[in-house]
């Protein structure tokens, strides 16, 4: 099986008589509440998701990763994983991590630090303009960053954690499934036919596809978590041979990153034990931040990254083929083609269906997101 990424599973769970000594031990530490989607930082960190990183990065590390895409041992990583505090947040060199008052972990703290949000901005995303949802998000950060090695004393349960596995549970599923190549999709929006074109497509060349969608914070517009796990459900009961597909989620905010967050994508996938991972036309991009195929060009920087990328050119559904297709192998002009977009699905589950949206969402999914009143993020 594929060796993950930096060549070690990184497991920062306390358990047994360990967690309980911690527990024991943490009464007197300094506090500090963190949001969800540092909980999920922690709790991936711990479980291995992140491997090789071990905590919040710290200066040295942060830098390297912001101005190379790497850490300082050269390994390829591109997202900072970062846990933005106040100047007085910290006292001690081990805090207490908790949500809504409940303990979660314990940071053992190496290195406070300012930094600048613009330059950051600059380089994980590409632009400073506040209309981009991960600039916006920044925006409203802290102005010092903490970092240091994490350990995980509890996982915060959701509704959808039923979903959830480790890199090294999906190792073992694979193994006894006898997937020797995995291909995994990254998603944050519930299936259309274009999707099931290229997922079917790479399922062709290797043993299994991994469909791990994103569980966590969206932009405004998007399909809810929960939406988007129902509508796969019958994708995959309905138009997927047995035993041919997992479905597991990730949980993780969408920083809507372009090229870096389609290496990150690929570094988590690779941890999982996928051997192969679908990088499509403007991968994790939004609006018109980054040109269509940035997200497929960005990997020509990255050869030692260790999981072969599958690119896909934009497919659309051609009247007269009547199928999904590309440029490549359909040679009929516009007048024939329908394009997949999200904004024409979304305005179709809020408008009403006609018939050219029919001819890209199978009415199983169809009928899993109508179930829903309010399927999208307020």
């Amino acid at each position: 099986m594929i060796a993950p990424h930096g060549g070690r599973l990184v497991n920062r769970t306390l358990e047994g008589d360990m967690r309980g000594e911690w527990l024991a031990r943490i009464g007197g530490w300094h506090k500090l509440e963190i949001d969800y989607e540092r909980v999920v930082d922690v709790e991936n960190i711990a479980m291995g998701i992140y491997s090789p990183v071990e905590g919040f990065m710290c200066r040295k590390e942060y830098e390297a990763v912001l101005k190379e895409g790497r850490l300082t041992d050269d390994t390829v990583w591109t997202i900072p994983i970062v846990l933005d505090v106040d100047k007085d947040d910290i006292r001690g060199d081990r805090v207490v991590l908790c949500y809504k008052g409940r303990v979660v972990g314990v940071m053992e703290v190496e290195d406070v630090y300012r930094y600048d949000k613009e330059e950051m901005a600059k380089y994980v995303y590409g632009t400073t303009d506040v209309r981009h949802p991960g600039v916006e998000r920044m925006s409203r950060m802290k102005e010092y960053l903490v970092g240091g090695k994490v350990w995980l004393l509890n996982r915060v349960e959701t509704k959808l954690s039923k979903y959830r596995l480790t890199p090294k549970e999906t190792r073992v599923l694979f193994e006894l499934k006898g997937w020797r190549t995995v291909v995994g999709f990254q998603t944050r929006n519930v299936p259309h036919i274009g999707h099931e074109y290229v997922q079917k497509a790479a399922l062709t060349f290797v043993d299994g596809l991994f469909i791990n969608p994103v569980i966590g914070r969206k932009k405004k517009g998007d399909f809810k978590d929960e939406v988007i796990i129902s509508a796969y459900e019958e994708l995959i009961r309905h138009y997927y041979p047995k035993d041919s597909v997992v479905l597991v989620t990730l949980h993780m905010e969408m920083r809507y990153a372009g090229p870096r967050e389609a290496i990150h994508h690929a570094i988590i996938r690779k941890n999982y034990g996928c051997t192969h991972i679908i990088i499509g036309r403007d991968h994790a991009g939004v609006g018109d931040f980054y040109p269509p195929y940035a997200a497929q060009e960005v990997f020509q920087r990255y050869p030692d990254i260790g999981i072969t990328p599958l690119f896909f050119k934009s497919f659309y559904y051609c009247r007269k083929c009547g199928t999904v297709v590309n440029e490549r192998i359909c040679p009929h002009g516009d007048e024939y083609r329908v394009n997949f977009s999200g904004t024409k699905l979304r305005k179709a589950f809020q408008q009403g269906m006609d018939d050219e949206v029919r001819l890209l969402v199978r009415p199983e999914v169809a009928k899993a997101i109508q179930k829903y009143k309010q399927p999208f993020v307020e």
